[in-house]
């Protein structure tokens, strides 16, 4: 063989060269691609940042309220702390001010009642911020795949009305174009890969949090009950 030819055989296959001979389409699904892949990874690097934060906030919080003191001492330590006041912080802050403010009009029961609504809303809120974004890399975990296909069914598809029209075929004229299309599937996996993966990891770590934020309500509206004499049985 013509060692020119195959030089150029080989430039012709390479990833530089495929994709910027591909058809508008598949440059299309594969500018889609990359633009997924950029923003999943935005969201992987920031989701990772929010999570480390909420785990050493919960650690913090946790090893100050259960050293013992005062509530109300813990409240102004805690209150108006960003160190302290987050995910277990600000749920304890909402169940205090609210159990303060009640008990004050109603009697214990309705007082825990409300403290306990109260919690409530604030560990909503508190999971809403953690799991802001994770739907993004839940959609491009799963449509990604589907996107680099659709590149690939569309190049191929290409490549077989092309080999039609010329009435020919070689290994030569369809190695490049096939190759074009399944670049496409490549890039689909390559966006989706990771986006799953994280995905599901930081749902675990969400999961983990959330069962400490109920364990928590769950303990602290035991000592607010002791606290409370007429609204023991």
């Amino acid at each position: 063989m013509d060692p020119q030819h195959s030089i150029a055989a080989a430039e012709s296959l390479s990833l530089t060269h495929l994709v910027l001979n591909a058809s508008w389409v598949v440059q299309a699904i594969l500018v889609l691609l990359l633009v997924a892949s950029v923003a999943s990874w935005y969201v992987i690097f920031q989701k990772a940042l929010v999570f480390a934060h909420a785990q050493r906030a919960l650690k913090r919080f946790e090893k100050r309220f259960w050293s013992g003191g005062e509530m109300a001492q813990i409240y102004q330590q805690v209150t108006g702390n960003p160190q302290l006041e987050t995910g277990a912080g600000a749920i304890f802050c909402a169940g205090y001010e609210e159990f303060q403010r009640q008990r004050k009009q109603v009697r214990g029961a309705d007082a825990l009642d409300a403290a306990r609504r109260a919690m409530r809303g604030a560990q909503i809120r508190e999971v809403g911020q953690l799991e802001g974004n994770l739907p993004l890399l839940a959609s491009i975990s799963s449509v990604a795949p589907f996107v680099g296909l659709l590149g690939t069914v569309w190049g191929i598809m290409t490549t077989f009305m092309n080999i039609g029209a010329a009435q020919q075929a070689t290994l030569a004229t369809v190695a490049p174009p096939v190759a074009e299309a399944l670049i496409a599937t490549l890039a689909g996996l390559f966006a989706a890969i990771p986006a799953t993966f994280f995905y599901n990891r930081f749902v675990h770590r969400l999961d983990e949090l959330d069962s400490h934020y109920e364990v928590f309500m769950d303990e602290f509206t035991n000592i607010l009950h002791r606290q409370t004499p007429e609204a023991k049985p």
